[in-house]
């Protein structure tokens, strides 16, 4: 049996995978934010709820927002900041009593969607979670592709291409730079955008649920956000090519993106047709997790 879990900034979940790769359970609970001995209390809890009626413990792989560097064995590149130079690979082990897996929550994404997901069958896959931060990875012929630095796909820390005078130099990044991709497209910056255009403080769903029907501040507001998206996702065309790129997180489930952001990306890709595909992910906007169980 195996366990997923995929910790985000603001939830963490868990599932049950059969041998055959079945779900048999999955559960989330809110994430402890800003305490690292309590996230990793809540990992340890729920891996302990999810296999409460197994005869013997399953394999855990997890997905984090962030990696562990090869340098240091620990956290880094987490925008859930407080992880952030923690040894967590070392305290889980220790907290569940067994060797886990960690990999970036982006990598495990992609490795679902590109093995039986909406990208399958595609020799080259970006997948792309879009949440509390904004995150990449890459799938090429059968493999996740982490790289030297454990660093493939992290799109969102590269400055907005083609920016508009108004959008440079950008907000800063707690990264420690300033206009990132991350800090435009993440859910927490497409409300920023909105709020500072007078909109009010207001989740992301609500801007496009507004959006919809028919009020003009969501509609800028989501048209700035496709524009951001599609200038983003082109230089990452330009440099990787990939048959599909599919969406996870939060704003992937903003059905419009589908059919706007391949219209608007043609302006930015160099060659003369862009036969990429975008997509929303077959295993909905956390099958990140079902990547995680199959570390």
């Amino acid at each position: 049996m195996r366990i997923g879990i995929d910790m985000g900034g603001t939830k963490i979940e868990g599932i049950l995978l059969d041998e055959q790769g079945r779900e048999q359970q999955r559960q989330r609970l809110d994430t402890p934010r800003n305490d690292y001995d309590a996230t990793v209390q809540a990992i340890g809890d729920l891996v302990s709820q999810l296999e409460r009626e197994l005869d013997k413990p399953a394999t855990v792989g997890i997905g984090i927002p962030g990696a562990i560097s090869p340098a240091s064995g620990r956290v880094k590149n987490a925008n859930s900041t407080w992880l952030i130079g923690q040894p967590l690979l070392e305290d889980l082990q220790q907290q569940l009593g067994r060797e886990i897996k960690i990999e970036n929550d982006a990598n495990c994404f992609v490795v679902s969607e590109a093995t039986d997901g909406a990208a399958q069958g595609a020799d080259v896959v970006f997948g792309v979670i879009i949440g509390t931060g904004t995150g990449g990875g890459v799938y090429v012929r059968g493999n996740s592709i982490v790289g030297l630095n454990a660093i493939t796909g992290e799109w969102g820390h590269n400055p907005l291409p083609w920016p508009r005078p108004d959008e440079y130099p950008g907000r800063d990044c707690y990264c420690g730079k300033k206009g990132c991709i991350e800090t435009w497209l993440s859910g927490p910056g497409f409300s920023r955008d909105h709020q500072l255009s007078g909109g009010g403080h207001l989740p992301a769903p609500e801007i496009a649920q507004l959006a919809a029907q028919g009020n003009t501040l969501a509609e800028a507001s989501l048209e700035r956000y496709e524009q951001r998206l599609a200038k983003s996702l082109a230089s990452v065309i330009n440099i990787l090519d990939p048959q599909v790129i599919v969406l996870g997180g939060g704003m992937s489930n903003i059905q419009r993106l589908y059919d706007n952001v391949p219209k608007l990306w043609t302006t930015y890709v160099f060659s003369d047709r862009v036969d990429t595909k975008l997509v929303p992910p077959k295993h909905g906007d956390s099958s990140g997790v079902r990547g995680a169980a199959w570390l």
